[in-house]
């Protein structure tokens, strides 16, 4: 094992991210940005794995890294069919279903370069790992309040699983033996209830469920939305935009930087704070809804995500909920670890891969 290294990539809506790990050391990192002038030219996000790919293989030649040494290569795991929490080898029936996924996703592409990128590598392996998909929902989770609409499991899995694991650890506990809320705050925002090692109930998302977020709208009055969606001044399109990409503090503010946001706040632009706050206040009455679905038998709250290094806006919502249970803030993702910690397991022979079908 001294010499097996793993490749872990994570495609995200602006960025592609890079790893390369010898064991638990990470010997390779690179975030590479993608501009929205990048990205013009490919109309939808499998249009995109080209120019990822070539992207990933000069990076990684630029470094020297030898890939002969390569065993595994973990994508990052895209918008699947629900399934339970694990490591999946990317088989045909997996790449047809990221290939023409109902919800476009940047994730989508992990698994699909993943596999690839093993096809020049003699003997390797390509996986994803706890993909945003994870369904780990107790039925009265699922019921939306009409039998034809239904909640699903989409969300930040991965790194919430990764956060909750070196919290357990941290305390000298098993992550199966306590309950937590984990919150990942990114250009999206979501907020789990870990409960004994499953995450029982969380909001979606990916498509805008819950608070709002830097790009997304969140949860908005079901009224006003049926009468934008018929009132004829936009299609599906647009609305699907303004909800998810287009909403949150880039509708209000302009921009989906929340380092940004905050530079305004403190150079004091009151309706930048007004706006700010707001999203620490929705956030905050998620993790209170997390907190009943527990039934106040909560170990601690745990806050991760890009926009966990604010301190202000973190202050924000700790004052909420601090008496809830002990606040941990997380800043920033594990998500390169996480993904090469998986794949290390797998070689290491302490978990089994799961058939994805």
């Amino acid at each position: 094992m001294d010499n097996v290294r793993v490749i872990a990539i994570n495609p995200g809506s602006t960025s592609t991210k890079i790893a390369v790990f010898q064991n638990d050391k990470a010997v390779f990192l690179k975030t590479i940005k993608h501009t929205a002038d990048d990205l013009a030219p490919f109309p939808k996000i499998p249009d995109q794995f080209q120019f990822r790919k070539n992207i990933i293989i000069q990076q990684l030649a630029d470094a020297g890294i030898n890939l002969e040494q390569v065993k595994v290569v973990v994508g990052r795991g895209g918008v699947l069919k629900p399934i339970p929490s694990g490591v999946y080898e990317v088989n045909e029936a997996m790449i047809h279903d990221l290939i023409y996924s109902e919800t476009e996703h940047a994730s989508n592409l992990g698994g699909l370069i993943a596999n690839d990128l093993i096809k020049n590598i003699p003997g390797a392996k390509a996986y994803i790992a706890d993909p945003v998909v994870v369904d780990e929902l107790e039925p009265l989770a699922r019921i939306a309040g009409h039998p034809l609409f239904k909640r699903v499991s989409i969300f930040h899995a991965l790194n919430q699983k990764a956060i909750a694991r070196e919290y357990a650890r941290a305390v000298q506990k098993r992550y199966e033996d306590i309950n937590l809320i984990v919150a990942h705050l990114g250009g999206g925002v979501t907020v789990g209830a870990h409960k004994k090692g499953k995450v029982i109930d969380v909001n979606q998302g990916v498509d805008g469920e819950g608070p709002f977020s830097p790009e997304r709208s969140g949860t908005l009055p079901v009224n006003q939305l049926i009468k934008i969606c018929f009132a004829g001044e936009y299609d599906m399109k647009q609305i699907k935009k303004m909800v998810t990409g287009e909403g949150g503090l880039v509708a209000y503010l302009g921009t989906n930087n929340a380092a940004e946001v905050e530079q305004r706040v403190k150079a004091g632009d009151e309706e930048a704070k007004l706006i700010y706050q707001a999203m620490a206040y929705q956030i905050a009455k998620t993790i209170g809804e997390m907190y009943t679905v527990l039934k106040c038998e909560c170990d601690a709250i745990l806050i991760t995500g890009g926009v966990a290094y604010d301190k202000m806006f973190v202050s924000w919502i700790q004052e909420r909920v601090y008496k809830l249970a002990p606040v941990q803030i997380y800043p920033g993702e594990d998500e390169m670890r996480a993904l090469a910690q998986n794949g290390i397991m797998v070689l290491k022979g302490e978990i089994t891969p799961t058939l994805y079908i």
